[in-house]
């Protein structure tokens, strides 16, 4: 008899971290596994925001912080969404949280009821469905593929729109596609959600600033939408602080204090040592940040490049974020080297036994024909990778 609760028992496993776990484990014993599975900047947290920390540590800010952040962190975090955003928050509507997965989340928390449906343009983030799911919602995914770039159209979102339509959460860019929402795309999503006023969205922008396309918007800014839109970000991916687990929201005030309540039952304040090192990394003119993105750029135009010359791959070509997200859906059927290829999921596993290369299937992401790979290491080690996974699916 399992003592387990029906709502763990129904829970999925990251599948991301799933496969980071696994090639650990086969890199642990010995095996020359290349990982291209985890979402994680190669840099190191850049010095003036470690020395911000180190600072707070010699001021002794060593005690619990407010549940819902520092009010100084919470004026940076406006001044950021002003600056970059065009976003008017007031520091009543910001909620700092351990972690843009907290602040997901808490939103999820405070926004569902049993039966609330969540539409989710698909591929998404592999922790959407199963935080919608687990906070009583019911995930509805809305299918994109390489030949839309992975985007989600005004007519799409209004066919899935019903009665119980809650909330859209999406990410942009988008992870794990890589996509890039422009003005004009967002302004026709919310053109649509104009009529339907009971639905809120939920705009991931946490891979905000990687972002290749020459310009960046949030939904939240167009018209109309400020009122219904929780904008959710962190510094882990633009500024390499993944392990400092600060994420953050711009939300109705109704809102943030909601998501404010739930906290202070379940984790209370974040970290306060990352707290204050992160009021100086959201007020860095975010040219501090050139050098990597221009690095994640050149990366893209590489794997993108040496994957057009596989062939049987079908490739877009990502604006943002440090993925690709290739349709392989032509090795269904098929045989490689003795393994019968059924789903991505056979060709991801197949990879990390045949090329010793360790990706992510898309079904973890809502799309059965494609798998994830994250470029966010060395152009050799990439190299490298893309070279095994050619042999591997030469036919």
């Amino acid at each position: 008899m399992n003592p387990l609760s029906d709502r763990i028992n129904n829970l999925a496993t990251s599948q991301t971290l799933a496969m980071a776990a696994l090639a650990r484990e086969l890199k642990s014993q010995g095996k020359d596994i290349i990982s291209l599975s985890l979402g994680e900047p190669d840099f190191n947290t850049p010095d003036f925001i470690k020395e911000a920390a180190k600072k707070a540590i010699d001021e002794n800010y060593s005690t619990y912080s407010p549940v819902e952040g520092y009010a100084e962190l919470k004026e940076a975090i406006c001044r950021k969404f002003k600056r970059d955003n065009d976003l008017d928050y007031k520091p009543s509507q910001i909620v700092v949280s351990t972690g843009a997965k907290q602040s997901l989340y808490n939103i999820a928390q405070v926004m569902l009821n049993d039966g609330d449906e969540v539409i989710l343009p698909a591929p998404y983030w592999v922790s959407y469905f199963e935080i919608v799911k687990l906070s009583g919602g019911v995930p509805v995914e809305v299918p994109t593929s390489v030949d839309t770039d992975f985007k989600i159209t005004p007519e799409q979102l209004e066919a899935a729109i019903t009665p119980k339509t809650k909330m859209m959460w999406f990410s942009s860019p988008c992870n794990p596609s890589g996509s890039v929402y422009n003005r004009e795309e967002l302004t026709a999503l919310a053109k649509v959600l104009e009529k339907y006023p009971h639905v809120y969205v939920v705009a991931d922008e946490i891979y905000e600033h990687i972002n290749f396309s020459g310009t960046f918007y949030s939904i939240a800014s167009i018209p109309g939408m400020l009122e219904r839109t929780i904008t959710v970000n962190g510094v882990a991916k633009a500024f390499a602080m993944t392990g400092w687990r600060i994420g953050y929201i711009g939300a109705p005030e109704f809102i943030a204090k909601a998501c404010t309540k739930i906290q202070g039952q379940v984790t209370s304040g974040a970290n306060s040592i990352a707290q204050r090192a992160t009021i100086t990394a959201v007020d860095a003119d975010p040219s501090v940040l050139k050098h990597m993105v221009d690095a994640f750029h050149s990366r893209r135009d590489l794997v993108v490049g040496l994957l057009k010359e596989i062939p049987g791959v079908k490739i877009n070509v990502p604006e943002g974020a440090f993925y690709v997200f290739p349709d392989i859906s032509s090795f269904f059927g098929k045989t490689l080297k003795g393994t019968e290829i059924k789903n991505a999921m056979d060709l991801s596993m197949y990879l990390l036994a045949e090329a010793n290369v360790a990706t992510v299937t898309g079904d973890a992401f809502g799309n059965p024909d494609c798998i994830r790979f994250s470029y966010a290491t060395s152009d050799e080690i990439l190299k490298e990778a893309l070279k095994r996974i050619k042999d591997a699916l030469a036919l």
